[in-house]
């Protein structure tokens, strides 16, 4: 197992880790964002008013989008382990 290699997996596991973390976060910025505006045009400065619908919109994200993180983690991971033999000399 070399460098090249040990780099080349961390690599490929960084690049799956921001595909499965990418649509929550955008998810939980976008709205924070239009709760922040809206909060400022009406002048409401509650703080936990932008939890509930980060969250809906989460686990709608979540409903919609978890198929898919899901078939990236089990391909990943699918294609690790077929790589041990490989990897290992």
């Amino acid at each position: 197992m070399t460098s090249d290699t040990i780099v080349a997996v961390g690599q490929e596991a960084m690049k799956v880790t921001m595909l499965l973390s990418a649509p929550l976060l955008l998810t939980a910025l976008t709205v924070g964002v239009l709760i922040g505006m809206l909060q400022a045009a009406t002048q409401i400065q509650e703080m936990t008013l932008s939890f509930i619908p980060k969250l809906i919109a989460m686990a709608l994200a979540l409903v919609f989008l978890g198929h898919w993180m899901l078939n990236v983690a089990v391909d990943y991971t699918h294609a690790l382990f077929t790589s041990i033999p490989g990897l290992i000399g």
